[in-house]
């Protein structure tokens, strides 16, 4: 369709206007080609004919309403300037909406006011969203740049530009912010808050206050943010452009200089401050040029404070800070250094200057070279150097220009050191940069800081408009769109103006080159070699400037300063430094690393000029947008195809401009191709792509303008009908009156002509007649009826007899039926019976008969009870006999120790004695034979260096074996230990004798254990002497050579023998002492064995009557033999000891007999009487080990014996136990047998009347056996097993224990029928035991055990929702019986007496109660984590974009073109799978319910973990809806208010009204009211405050500016009542936060809940695997 066809009547267009720049008109009449103008209707009702040029340039045509107000201006129809501008002023005066998407572009509007959109909970919001998927924010483009990177793993650029006072420093800094919070680094360095405290130091040094702005950035940053591989801060680095130095020495009309100077002064009094001699602003020159000296609303102190907080937090040192300082302080002294002029020539300055003095001081220069060289300039010629004085402007200049140098070197220092600062080690992998810098500037005076400044934002909108006609590229191919060549503006021609040889800058670099070069020359070479480009004009009026045409506007430019600000140099300096060629290389870099990557655009825009909150200047604004490239984006945009809708948003918002048939077709795709097809002819207004439908400008539009208008036929069509059927019914109405009226009045007109005299006369007579005849037959019908009344009412009786006859007959028939149905049944039953009483009977006389043979095998066991005390006695005769003869042993052995000692005492005195007269012989035979056994030196050496290799060797071995001899030792004793632990338990296990064998084979494995060690040991000490002799033999046998070197190699080995004989009898003094003390041993524990037998017998004794004391006291002597023989075996181990050094020194005795058989023979007599003595030792102590061996022999002989014997009782006392249980069993069963006869026979006594004396048999017979069982019971009485509700473990089984129960068990790995918390109620029954024993050890150890298990548990499964759920339960219900049967009298009130009496007796768990309710908060927390990671990606799609309600569509197309490639649909569709709903919602939150359930969880505990979840949905709604515009209309909060009634209605479900779920989502529901309420009057504000109490006005407020009509049918909030609304509200105190905080968590609590489970009954499944485990 032509645009022209669109110019019809009622549709609007733009005209431009003086004033608002464009306003909108109505069109009168359809515009017809060749038409010269158009009739308008202007909004105030003005009628104006509008010409058009030449019939053909037609006024630009306005969107319908439906699209205004959009987040993205390219989602738009028409796409033109006031389009975009009206937009622009919807969104921000009208909805106070500040960001707005234009294509790639995000459009900040400052709004100058504080806003609440920059909180965490919105910064966590937008983290993870696609942009698109939330309205327009700074947020969603740091996100989109933060997901490319980490995505396509390339560094990006945000690009935030805009004129002073639009925002860029706020946008640049909440952009930074938003990459410190959603990227924390891991570390402690926090470097993200080190990037973020760089910025108040930076707008201290580098921001002023402008006409325009209170804070603006007079300088360009680019700020790398660098990234890790796991995409976290690791640091940052700065760049910075343009600064703008000529501010440091000059200030315009109320403007200010750079912040830092007003800081320090305000500080001047502080102690830190007073060295630099500062004054107030007002009396230094720098700062009082443009009177303003301070800032509304900003405290310079407070700022100075935070300044140096800044310093100190990026770790810049005191001393730094200082010269900093100190360099500032000097800046302001300088400038107020007076320049005296002498004469026209000459100028000077004054010694003493008291502020030149100051800077001289605090910079540490001279004075003199200082007042010289400013009032001086050095002129070096090719011969000599002159030095020629300045007049005073020149050297002022010269002043001013040092001023300005030195700021720009401390500027370049102080950002040095900040990146030095922000540099951490690590290895950059990825970064994104934000670039803060000037927009396109244009004032009435233009010079060449305005000039450098649009000379940088051409290079950039050159890099914009490339990048933009990039992406439009891409986006055509990857839907398969034909591209053709969109004209775009190129600005490369200025940019050659500019940078090109010969350009602007070229000539300028050139003329600064001479001395005597002058702005003048310069200006006249620009116009000689300029003048003829194109973008290059000369003013009329002025010779002292020229223009140039930059991409946003022409810019009049003077060039007045261009050539000293070029040069910007000192007189010392040479000219050949210029500082605009380091700009141009800067430039070129920063372009470089833009091209490099992938860039996003922020264009902050100023509103006004007064800096009022929400006020819209449509002149500012659409001359900034002209200049910061929007506007050319939206003619890129408008030349293609700017209008993109997908196919499934064309589909439902067109469907009803589709056919039947069309609809009928069921694939979306091919629908919109035909409906567009017949609805748009042309096609080349539309392109079908991959996963979207393109339009031409305005097809939008037409499309809008057929859907309204087939609304309106359809309206219109409703109406004609409904007014038809109204107007009907009113005609038919008034037709019923009319003929009713008719008849009245005809039928008074009839009885008018009809009623005379005669006829009332006739019609008198005719009533009497009447009366009289009525009567008559009256008289004779009432007769008439008197006899049908009495005849109908004798069938009636007649009929309900013969009736209740019947039913009486059929009652009686069916009881009849039914009694002897019982009847039968009830003789089966007592035939039944007759046969189970006699079996009962026989049993009971089999059971008699049993009786009395146990009643003869208990005396039985009587009388060998008696035979073993008889023996028992013997054995303790027999005992004291040994005690005694051990004694009479141990005084023989103390006997011989004392010979020994006093023989080894006389042989090691004789041996002294003859070790020294060896050594004095041996000494003469050295120094004789000394020439000779230097002759064989070399060969004693070898010789002695392979002997002490071997030594070594040996002594390491012989080492290496004592160590193994210790840790076996060790290990024994560990045993032994290990062993009387088991010992003691046995006594404590009083009870249970089923742990004795176990024992006997523990003991049994010890003593294997012990005596492989001994064997071990043994064989160690065999191969240790057999390497020692071999070693020996080798030594004596090499000394074989020369009689003299024989002769010394033998007196060495008598040396050697001397020494290892005294080491002998050294062993044999410390065995004879280890004997003493294992004799000294063995009669204590002897008497020990006594006392045990004696208290034995007492225990014996008094327990005499009892079978189970019978059973201790065996196990007691089981105990103390086995200790006996424990000891007895250690004793042995001492023989082989003995043995072996017998035959250490047998063998030493014969080698040293051989050695020393010319020298010794004395000796050689006093070793064999001495080695004979020993052998009559060793005898001895063989002759009490014989005897010793045979004790022990008889001792376990009579161990066996009495083993038997308690077999044999163990057995016997089983088949009792089973005849008294298999008794029990047959008595229970006959009383619950007689209690069901009893029952049922006493229903038959009511029911059947006619049965009474076989009632009364049956009665008798029942109390016959009832009589029968009672004296039964009377006989033996029966003795049922109870439990006592506890678990008996042992404790090397605690591991097991809780490896089965907690680190094993899985919610589903056990049957089905365990009944909830039964691992927490196992393991309190196992606590149970462990306070019954009073063992407090094994108590606090298995505690911990418990607490560490689950602890693992949850750690291992934090993601596992079952196992968390699991645990949690049982966690609860371990801590309710830690409370319920912890003795205390608040938890004891609901307790059963039987509960009572299983309550802990010997501990306090509080502490460890505190512990348990410790980490069931930890593991609550994680299952609340785990479920709403689960839950939310439902919550959006299922309670805000699903459409619950059929039929109601409450969303309307974007058109937003977002970031992510275009993928195929049916692959996009397979990826995403069925999209959430509020029954997904549901169907998880009963999964969730349904495991809790399960699981045994506590409801009031079910309720809490409900609430929180409830609260998650609400908040995460409502958050979404605040921050998505298209929410926000009437339709949408009623699918939000029928969402909330589904979840309302399964909270009834599931019984948990009571957990205050539905007060959670009380805001939600406001929310959904709020949208739907009308929002017109006053009643309706009033109302909206008291109904939105859990609304905060700011959020409120934002709803009302949101909100937006789906259709034309719907109205806009007027800002009008917005404004009523927030009057309402201000008295309202609350948070002024804007989103909820989804992150909340109720506090959780555990409700004491007493469990009615009684521990006595429970049983433990087979499933568990726990057969280590006793039930008791």
């Amino acid at each position: 369709m032509a645009l022209s066809e669109l110019y019809t009547k009622y549709n609007r267009v733009w005209i431009p206007d003086t004033e608002h720049v464009w306003k909108s008109a109505e069109i009168l009449k359809d515009f017809q080609p060749g038409d010269t103008e158009l009739e308008l209707q202007l909004e105030d009702g003005t009628e104006l004919h509008y010409p058009l040029e030449g019939g053909e340039k037609l006024p630009p045509l306005r969107n319908p309403d439906i699209l205004v107000g959009e987040n993205d201006l390219t989602a738009l129809s028409y796409l033109h300037e006031p389009a975009v501008l009206h937009n622009l002023k919807i969104r921000f005066v009208e909805s106070k909406i500040i960001y707005t998407y234009c294509g790639i572009i995000l459009v900040a509007v400052n709004p100058y006011k504080q806003l609440p959109l920059y909180g965490d909970a919105v910064i966590h919001a937008y983290s993870g969203q696609n942009m698109g998927d939330l309205d327009p924010h700074i947020f969603a483009v740091a996100e989109e740049a933060y997901k490319q990177m980490a995505r396509n793993n390339k560094n990006q650029s945000i690009i935030v530009s805009g004129e002073s006072g639009a925002g860029k420093t706020v946008s640049a800094r909440y952009a930074m912010r938003y990459f410190a919070t959603v990227s924390k680094s891991s570390g402690n360095n926090r470097v993200e808050d080190k990037v973020l405290a760089s910025n108040p130091i930076t707008e201290a040094i580098g921001n002023a206050k402008t006409t325009r702005n209170d804070n603006s950035s007079r300088f360009g940053k680019y700020t790398e943010i660098s990234f890790d591989k796991r995409y976290q801060i690791i640091g940052a680095n700065m760049r910075t452009y343009l600064l703008e130095k000529s501010r440091v020495v000059f200030q315009s009309e109320n403007e200010r200089n750079y912040h830092i100077f007003y800081q320090m002064c305000a500080c001047a009094d502080q102690p830190e401050f007073k060295s630099l001699r500062l004054l107030s602003a007002e009396e230094f020159n720098y700062t009082c040029m443009g009177g303003e000296i301070e800032i509304e609303g900003v405290d310079d102190r407070a700022d100075m404070t935070e300044t140096r907080r800044t310093f100190n937090l990026l770790g810049l040192k005191e001393s730094f800070q200082t010269d900093v300082f100190k360099v500032l302080a000097g800046i302001l002294h300088l400038g107020n250094t007076v320049i005296k002029a002498q004469n026209s020539e000459k100028s000077s300055v004054n010694s003493s200057d008291p502020h030149l003095s100051i800077f001289c001081d605090l910079m540490g220069v001279n004075m003199d070279n200082m007042c010289r060289w400013l009032c001086n300039r050095r002129i070096v010629l090719s011969a000599e150097t002159v030095v020629k004085p300045q007049p005073q402007e020149r050297a002022i200049n010269a002043r001013d220009a040092l001023a300005k140098h030195t700021y720009a070197h401390l500027f370049d220092c102080v950002i040095h050191k900040i990146n030095k600062a922000l540099k951490v080690p690590g290895k950059q992998h990825s970064f994104i940069g934000v670039l803060d810098i000037y927009g396109f500037e244009t004032f009435d005076v233009n010079s060449f800081e305005q000039f450098c400044i649009n000379y940088a934002n051409e290079k950039l909108q050159q890099q914009f408009n490339l990048h933009v006609f990039k992406l439009e590229q891409e986006e055509y191919m990857k839907e398969d769109i034909p591209w053709t060549l969109i004209d775009f503006y190129d600005n490369q021609p200025v940019i050659d103006l500019i940078e090109a040889k010969m350009g602007i800058l070229d000539l300028l670099d050139e003329e600064c080159l001479f001395p005597q070069g002058t702005d003048k020359n310069w200006l006249q070479k620009l116009y000689n070699f300029l003048g003829s480009k194109a973008m290059f004009e000369k003013p009329r009026l002025s010779n002292d400037s020229f223009v140039i045409q930059h991409f946003a506007d022409k810019v009049e430019y003077r060039c007045k300063g261009f050539l000293e600000k070029n040069r910007d140099t000192l007189y010392e300096e040479l000219v050949s430094i210029m500082r605009n060629s380091q700009f141009r290389s800067s430039l070129y870099l920063l372009m470089e690393t833009l091209n490099a990557t992938t860039p996003h655009y922020v264009r902050c825009v100023k509103p006004n000029e007064e800096k009022l909150p929400f006020e819209y200047d449509s002149k500012r604004v659409v001359q900034q947008l002209r200049a910061c490239g929007v506007l050319e984006t939206i003619r890129i945009s408008a030349q293609s195809y700017p209008s993109r809708w997908t196919y499934n948003e064309f589909y439902s918002r067109y469907s009803i401009l589709m056919s039947q048939s069309e609809l009928k077709s069921g694939e979306k795709k091919q629908t919109c191709r035909m409906v567009l097809q017949r609805l748009i002819p042309d096609s080349n207004q539309y392109k079908f792509g991959r996963t979207k439908i393109f339009f031409r400008a305005g097809q939008v539009a037409y499309l809008e303008k057929l859907r309204s208008d087939h609304l309106r036929a359809a309206c219109v069509t409703i109406q004609k009908h409904v007014r038809g059927w109204r107007q009907r019914r009113r005609f038919l109405h008034m037709r019923e009156a009319a003929v009713t009226i008719q008849q009245y009045i005809r039928g008074k007109r009839k009885i008018r002509c009809t009623v005379t005299a005669l006829a009332l006369k006739q019609g008198w007579a005719a009533m009497v007649i009447q009366r009289h005849c009525r009567g008559y037959l009256m008289i004779e019908e009432h007769k008439a009826l008197i006899l049908q009344k009495y005849a109908r009412a004798w069938l009636v009786r007649r009929r309900f007899q013969t009736m209740r006859r019947l039913v009486l007959n059929v009652q009686l028939s069916y009881r009849v039926q039914k009694l002897r149905k019982k009847v039968e049944e009830q003789n089966k039953e007592n035939m039944g019976l007759m046969e189970r009483v006699t079996s009962l009977s026989n049993a009971h006389s089999h059971g008699m008969e049993k009786i009395q043979a146990l009643e003869a095998e208990r005396s039985k066991v009587s009388n060998e009870r008696v035979a073993l005390e008889e023996n028992e006695r013997k054995n303790k005769e027999k005992a004291n006999q040994a005690i005694a003869v051990l004694q009479n042993e141990k005084e023989k052995l103390i006997q011989v120790n004392k010979v020994l000692e006093q023989r080894l005492k006389d042989t090691t005195q004789q041996m002294g004695d003859n070790f020294e007269v060896m050594k004095t012989k041996l000494i003469e035979d050295l120094e004789r034979e000394e020439r000779l056994r230097k002759v064989a030196e070399h060969s004693s050496e070898l010789q002695k260096e392979d002997t002490e290799k071997e030594i070594e060797t040996l002594k390491e071995e012989n080492r290496r074996l004592r160590e193994e001899r210790v840790r076996l030792q060790a290990q024994l004793q560990e045993d032994q230990h290990v062993y009387t632990e088991m010992q003691e338990q046995m006594q404590q296990l009083t009870k249970h004798v089923k742990v004795i064998p176990d024992l006997r084979k523990e003991i049994n494995s010890l003593q294997m254990q012990k005596d492989e060690a001994e064997k071990t040991i043994k064989a160690q000490n065999q191969q240790a002497r057999a390497k020692i002799s071999v070693i020996t033999r080798q030594l004596l046998g090499e000394a074989s050579e020369e009689e003299l070197i024989r002769r010394l190699h033998e007196e060495d080995v008598d040396n050697s023998g001397e020494i290892d004989l005294l080491a002998a009898f050294d062993g044999m003094e410390k065995a004879a002492k280890v004997m003493e003390n294992q004799l000294r041993e063995q009669k204590e524990a002897y008497g020990s064995r006594v006392e045990t037998l004696e208290f034995k017998n007492e225990h014996l004794n008094k327990e005499n009557g009892q079978l189970q004391a019978l059973f201790q006291e065996k196990n007691d002597v089981n105990h103390n033999i086995a200790q006996e023989v424990a000891r007895l075996t250690a004793d042995n181990m001492v023989i082989p000891e003995l043995k072996q050094q017998v035959s250490e020194l047998t063998r030493n005795k014969h080698e040293l007999e051989t050695q020393l058989q010319d020298q010794s023979t004395e000796m050689t007599n006093k070793m064999k009487e001495l080695s004979k003595d020993l052998q009559l030792g060793v005898e001895e102590e063989r002759s009490q080990r014989r005897h010793l061996e045979e004790r022990i022999l008889e001792m376990d002989r009579s161990k066996d014996e009495m083993e038997r014997n308690i077999v044999e009782l163990q057995e016997e006392n089983q088949q009792l136990q089973k005849s008294h249980q298999s008794e029990s069993e047959a008595k229970n069963r006959l009383r619950e047998e007689t209690s069901r006869l009893t029952a049922e026979n006493m229903d038959f006594e009511e029911q059947q009347d006619m049965k009474d004396r076989l009632i009364k048999k049956l009665q008798d017979q029942i109390k016959a056996l009832h009589t029968t069982h009672t004296a039964n019971q009377k006989e033996a009485p029966a003795v049922p097993k109870e439990y006592l509700g506890m678990l008996e473990y042992k404790k090397e089984d605690e591991g097991r224990l809780v490896q089965k129960l907690i680190l094993d068990l899985r919610p589903r790995g056990v049957g089905v029928h365990i009944i909830p918390g039964l691992a927490a109620h196992l393991l309190f029954m196992c606590v149970r035991h462990a306070d019954y024993l009073n063992d407090g050890n094994k108590l606090k150890s298995f505690m911990h055990a418990i607490i560490s298990a689950v602890k693992e548990t949850v750690k291992k499964q934090q993601e596992n929702f079952q196992i968390l759920s699991f645990w949690l339960s049982n966690t609860y219900h371990f801590l309710n019986c830690l409370k319920q049967y912890s003795g205390e009298e608040e938890f004891m009130k609901h307790n059963s007496p039987r509960q009572n009496k299983n309550c802990l007796k010997n501990f306090d768990l509080s502490e460890h109660r505190q512990i348990l309710s410790d980490l069931a908060i930890n593991i609550y927390h994680q299952f609340i984590s785990v479920m709403e990671d689960a839950l939310y990606p439902m919550i959006i799609p299922g309670m805000l974009e699903h459409e619950s309600l059929q039929g109601i569509s409450s969303m309307k197309p974007t058109g937003f073109r977002k970031r992510s490639s275009s993928v195929y649909e049916d692959r996009d569709d397979h990826a995403r799978g069925e999209p959430f709903s509020v029954t997904s919602l549901l169907q998880q939150l009963s999964a969730f319910h349904t495991c809790m359930d399960q699981q045994g969880m506590e409801t009031q505990l079910q309720g809490q973990v409900i609430r929180q979840l409830f609260y998650l949905i609400g908040s995460t709604s409502v958050n979404s809806i605040l921050l998505r515009k298209d929410l926000c209309s009437c339709r949408k909060g009623m699918q939000i208010r029928c969402n909330i009634s589904y979840l309302e209605e399964w909270l009834r479900e599931k019984d948990l009204q009571g957990s205050n779920a539905m007060e959670t989502l009380g805001p939600l529901s406001q929310v959904a009211w709020l949208l739907q309420v009308n929002k017109t009057a006053d009643e309706d504000a009033a109302e909206i405050k008291q109904r939105c109490s859990e609304l905060s006005s700011v959020q409120i407020v934002k709803i009302l500016n949101s909100y937006t009509p789906i259709d034309d049918f719907e109205k806009r909030v007027a800002p009008s009542f917005v404004r009523k609304v927030q009057t309402l509200l201000q008295e309202r105190e609350g948070s002024s936060q804007l989103m909820m905080d989804a992150q909340y968590r109720f506090q959780v609590t555990f409700p004491f809940c007493s469990s009615p489970q009684a521990l006595e009954l429970l049983q433990v499944p087979s499933g568990l695997h726990l057969d280590f485990v006793t039930l008791i």
